[in-house]
């Protein structure tokens, strides 16, 4: 399995210089995950060939408007492309009645299911859960009401040295060997020994989305060696008291939390329209932590779980 993250909107309040409002689409083995939903996020996905349909759970940060106005049309055009699964949402308080006040205005009855999953923004939770996956919150302190999100994969199994294998072995016997159980005969004897012929388990791959926040280092327990950090850099340390009056970070903040964290590499996104150039950004934060990378439009980051390599 692995987890892989596609940059659709890496700008802050205003579109500029080809940069969109915020959203990413995650996929991870069979879920397909839209993370925030700025304007014009489905003309992004369709523009590098991600099929929306696949998309069954949406979270949305907060409500400020780069981060969720692109939601309602793209709702609606699942709905023309006749969708008949249900889609999840979730997002704070308020954004439930947003989207049904636009239905009801313009009589939109949809052929699917919603279903609103109301996150409280002051205390963390696992909102998502299946086999494979978590997902759970991270408060974050902003203007308003803002919600960090965190992916893990849950623990695996161990595998199967098939080159030590022994033939014969039924199906059920390499089953109880990857759940960590050793062989026994119909007397109770030991046939095989469960290390004998496994190998560990691959990595948990985690990636963390650190939406618009200031720099707070309440958040860093929650990241603690996380594989691949989202972190809001909005301005550079030359413009730190806006940051901090805008309840922002900078690029240098931003890398701060990833070294304190301890995660093994840094994306740094939500960019001022103040740079057209952001390399003074991706300069800042690489002297703080190095292995940091700008979150730009297109790019996909590929946590190969295998190795817990990065490839983009």
């Amino acid at each position: 399995m692995a987890i892989t993250v596609q940059i659709l909107g890496s700008s802050s309040a205003t579109p500029v210089f080809n940069r969109h409002h915020s959203a990413q689409y995650l996929c991870a083995e069979k879920e397909h995950f839209l993370i925030d939903c700025g304007e014009g996020t489905q003309m992004q996905l369709k523009h590098y060939g991600v099929k929306s349909q696949k998309i069954n759970h949406i979270f949305i940060s907060h409500l400020h408007g780069d981060h969720y106005l692109g939601l309602v049309g793209f709702i609606s055009t699942l709905h023309l492309n006749g969708r008949k699964e249900k889609l999840h949402i979730y997002g704070p308080y308020g954004l439930m009645e947003i989207i049904t006040v636009q239905f009801k205005y313009s009589e939109t009855l949809l052929n699917y299911p919603l279903q609103f999953h109301e996150i409280d923004p002051n205390q963390p939770a696992i909102i998502f859960e299946n086999n494979d996956l978590t997902v759970s919150t991270v408060p974050l302190k902003h203007r308003i009401a803002c919600t960090g999100f965190v992916f893990r994969e849950k623990p695996k199994k161990l595998r199967i040295n098939k080159e030590l294998l022994p033939e014969g072995l039924l199906l059920q016997e390499i089953a109880d060997l990857k759940k960590g159980l050793d062989i026994f005969d119909a007397a109770g004897n030991v046939l095989y020994k469960n290390e004998a012929f496994t190998l560990p388990p691959k990595p948990n791959g985690s990636y963390a989305y650190m939406s618009d926040t200031i720099f707070d280092e309440s958040i860093v327990p929650f990241l603690q060696n996380i594989d691949l950090l989202y972190h809001e850099a909005t301005f550079a340390t030359d413009l730190a008291d806006r940051a901090k009056m805008t309840f922002h970070s900078t690029a240098f903040q931003a890398a701060t939390i990833a070294s304190l964290a301890n995660v093994k590499k840094l994306l740094i996104g939500h960019f001022s329209s103040r740079y057209k150039n952001l390399d003074i950004l991706l300069e800042e934060a690489v002297a703080k932590f190095p292995n940091t990378a700008l979150a730009l439009e297109g790019l996909t980051f590929s946590l190969e779980t295998d190795s817990l390599n990065f490839k983009f």
